[in-house]
């Protein structure tokens, strides 16, 4: 379903009309909701990643936003910087399918993979180019009985990939590791490996591997694949342009409102700004949910406290994450270099994946921490905002959990039902339909003013 701008007013009016016949008033604007989801995915943005300092960019956007609405800065101009290592895909992506070792495109013999729907870069691969305007190269079917058989790995040993590769199923990729070193070592020297995979979910890595790696859709490849005798399963033309950035420089942004009474104790609310960025010269992610949502959030619970009237007692302090898709970077990073005492955090709320809602929200930790958990749901049964929330323990899945290792009492909350894109570049503004985000909105003010946020009169 596509959302035109009336869908979204009207979503906006029925959110503000349910929240208000469960007795309290919404207090953020929905269309500064859309307007901030939106500006986070737009190309400009480049995915928020680190392919033409998209997740600079939206820094930089972050940084103005928490400058409007008067926050206090936690940093210089609200920044906590940090490096990280990561492999990226500014150029070329391209993987081509023919069923002979000559192209004939005048005769429909050849097959250009769409980058984002059909494939996608593994995220650690590496860069190369086999093939050409009138040649393709052999892809084989790697068979399962080298998993198994000495005879299968020998004779794979003795065959001689020149500038060609390798296709095999996910299952199995997660196999390679058992093998023998010489055998693996034999595998890294093709010059491709093509993994079939059910959904292209995409993600990042730190390292670089010696080959082009490629994911290509299962449904996809069977439609192309050559079925004839042999091991022979394609000839493909294959491009991928990489570049591994060691020490690429990037940051948390941290701001807060300081308490009326207590202002060295903290409530902290956090959400990751960073996602996949680019993949080739015309794909990225968008990643409108996963997490423009909780980044929108973050902002709306900001503009709450920062306004005069909603002073809070204790001082509620806006992190917004660096590099959480490259393995909770931002999070450990401040946990390691703390910018408030992490004794004096009362509580930690990290939102991440809020853009739904149909069937309620997961709390995690809501089983570690049973008592907070107990009063959010004595909260959303008075209010009627979610139709459900369901506890789980203990996950290492957010930028929570850097905080739990250390002891913070902390929630990760995300939503459920509605649109599932994730990891991929369906994950857009216009699908994303903020079904609980009104009243998700009204329920964790609520939840944050009973810990300490609450004005002080």
């Amino acid at each position: 379903m596509t959302y035109s701008p009336k869908n979204r007013r009207n979503m906006a009016l029925a959110g503000l009309v349910l929240a208000l016949s469960s007795g309290t008033a919404v207090a953020q604007d929905m269309p500064r909701v859309r307007r901030t989801i939106e500006t986070l995915t737009a190309p400009a943005m480049h995915g928020r990643g680190y392919v033409s300092q998209g997740e600079q960019k939206a820094a930089d956007y972050l940084r103005r936003r928490f400058r409007e609405l008067g926050l206090q800065p936690l940093a210089p101009d609200y920044t906590q910087p940090f490096t990280l290592d990561i492999n990226t895909f500014p150029g070329a992506l391209k993987l081509e399918l023919s069923l002979g070792m000559l192209r004939f495109p005048v005769l429909g013999h050849s097959r250009p993979l769409r980058a984002g729907t059909e494939f996608i870069a593994a995220p650690n691969s590496g860069s190369g180019h086999v093939g050409g305007p009138f040649s393709t190269v052999p892809i084989v079917r790697l068979d399962t009985l080298v998993f198994t058989d000495t005879a299968a790995q020998q004779q794979l040993l003795r065959r001689r990939w020149y500038s060609g590769g390798y296709v095999l199923r996910a299952a199995d990729e997660r196999r390679l590791p058992q093998l023998p070193q010489p055998l693996r070592q034999h595998l890294d020297s093709a010059a491709l490996r093509l993994t079939l995979v059910p959904k292209l979910t995409a993600s990042l890595a730190d390292e670089q591997a010696p080959q082009m790696r490629l994911q290509v859709l299962d449904s996809v490849w069977r439609q192309a694949e050559y079925r004839g005798p042999g091991s022979l399963a394609a000839t493909v033309e294959a491009r991928v342009d990489a570049e591994l950035k060691p020490q690429y420089p990037t940051q948390n942004i941290v701001g807060f409102v300081p308490g009326r009474l207590q202002p060295d104790s903290f409530l902290v609310v956090t959400a990751h700004y960073d996602h996949l960025g680019r993949m080739g010269a015309r794909t990225y992610f968008p990643g409108a949910n996963d997490n423009a949502s909780g980044t929108a959030m973050l902002l709306e619970l900001a503009a709450h406290y920062s306004r005069p009237e909603n002073r809070p007692a204790y001082s509620v302090v806006f992190l917004a994450f660096g590099a959480e898709e490259a393995g909770l970077l931002g999070s450990r990073y401040f946990v390691e270099h703390p910018l408030v005492p992490l004794a004096r955090i009362r509580f930690l709320l990290n939102l991440d994946l809020v853009g739904t809602g149909s069937e309620g929200a997961t709390v995690v930790n809501g089983r570690t921490l049973p008592t907070p958990f107990a009063r959010l749901q004595v909260l959303n049964a008075r209010r009627q905002a979610l139709p459900a929330l369901a506890a789980r323990g203990p996950a290492a899945n957010s930028d929570h959990f850097p905080f739990s290792e250390r002891g913070v009492p902390a929630f990760f909350l995300y939503t459920r039902g509605g649109p599932t894109a994730y990891h991929d570049v369906q994950d857009q503004a216009a699908t994303l339909p903020l079904t609980a985000f009104p009243n998700l909105f009204g329920l964790l003010r609520e939840f944050l003013d009973e810990l300490g946020g609450r004005s002080a009169q």
